[in-house]
């Protein structure tokens, strides 16, 4: 019975794309709305998956359209309005009735339309990419050392310290005669540093710095905040964004959370859980929903989106697999009484059930 649930919520996910990309493509068609409402007034699952998508969309609206000037005119081709050949395209007689009604749509306009439907999840996702893709290139450009999606990286730097990075991350270095200078550019990494007190490791994230001599540490930056955990040895925190500057000191097994509005919050951290990540684990421990998913997007090949501000705000407790970020977030999800969706192989939503 779960599982018939679940393929007819897939099902109307599916659905709910389609219509969307109809309604976006031809919005004055009064046929199509109709034929549309007796779909949504089929079925409370229907207005459920329309609902997700049309939350997912504002989403998708709200990024940035970088590289516009490249997929706009590939979109325009789809579609058929930068000219080319008219084609009908006949109704199969085994399609499904739902596939039949968008089909019939479709065949008495040219095949741009038609390649819209067809492609238009995987178009969706791609635009979604590419509104991602410049930041993230300008990021890499700028790093010494970048991770991919799903992917870790150790690197021995040149006065023998370690750097283990997190997916999706990145790091410049500089160093001097007096100085080792690192700037956590993305992501998360875990520093084993080798001491010499005669030329001070610095790691900046923002207005964020962390000063060790000697010591190994985890530094994860947030959307408006950085994470630091100390496995051993001393670090001082400073931060600049904030005057008075606050300084925070930390040892073995504690933990500091500084916003870039400069508040602080200190905790424990057990060292052996501290970097969890370089053994496939991610450890919540009262953390906000959307913290969490935030972290298992480096580990997912697409996007994930969390609808409802009050979810992405309650607390998530646990210890998760990273290895399989849509389980995990499954598995988040059941906790919290929300629902995943996979929309696209490229597109998941998180919503409340």
């Amino acid at each position: 019975m779960a599982e018939n649930k679940f393929s007819g919520e897939k099902q109307a996910s599916r659905e709910a794309t389609e219509w969307m990309i109809l309604l976006k493509d031809d919005p004055d068609d009064a046929a199509l709305h109709t034929a549309f409402e007796a779909w949504l007034s089929k079925s409370p699952v229907h207005v459920s998956a329309w609902q997700d998508m049309q939350r997912a969309s504002k989403a998708m609206d709200r990024a940035v359209p970088v590289f516009a000037d490249k997929w706009q005119p590939m979109l325009a081709d789809m579609r058929g309005e930068r000219g080319g050949p008219s084609v009908s395209t006949p109704v199969s007689q085994n399609a499904r009735p739902e596939a039949s009604r968008f089909a019939s749509y479709l065949g008495a306009r040219h095949i741009g339309r038609r390649q819209v439907v067809a492609f238009g999840a995987v178009a969706a996702a791609a635009c979604l990419m590419l509104a991602v893709v410049g930041p993230d290139l300008l990021r890499n450009l700028r790093s010494d050392y970048a991770t991919g999606t799903a992917e870790t990286r150790t690197v021995r730097l040149a006065d023998d310290s370690m750097v283990t990075l997190a997916p999706e991350s990145a790091i410049s270095v500089v160093y001097t005669p007096g100085d080792r200078q690192i700037r956590l550019l993305a992501g998360e990494a875990y520093f084993d540093v080798s001491p010499n007190p005669d030329r001070p490791f610095q790691v900046g994230v923002e207005a964020v710095t962390v000063t060790v001599l000697g010591t190994a540490f985890d530094v994860r930056r947030g959307a408006d905040e950085t994470d630091i955990a100390v496995s051993h040895g001393v670090v001082r925190v400073d931060t600049a964004a904030v005057n008075p500057p606050v300084t925070e000191t930390l040892t073995a097994g504690q933990a500091v959370r500084i916003s870039w509005s400069g508040h602080s919050k200190r905790g424990d951290s057990p060292v052996q859980q501290v970097a969890a990540w370089r053994q496939n684990q991610l450890i919540a421990r009262d953390e906000p929903l959307g913290i969490v998913v935030d972290q298992l997007r480096r580990y997912y090949t697409g996007k994930i989106i969390v609808t409802d501000d009050a979810l992405a705000a309650q607390s998530v407790t646990g210890v998760y697999n990273l290895a399989d970020p849509v389980e995990a977030l499954r598995g988040i999800a059941r906790a919290q009484n929300a629902v995943v969706r996979r929309i696209t192989p490229w597109l998941v939503v998180v919503s409340r059930s």
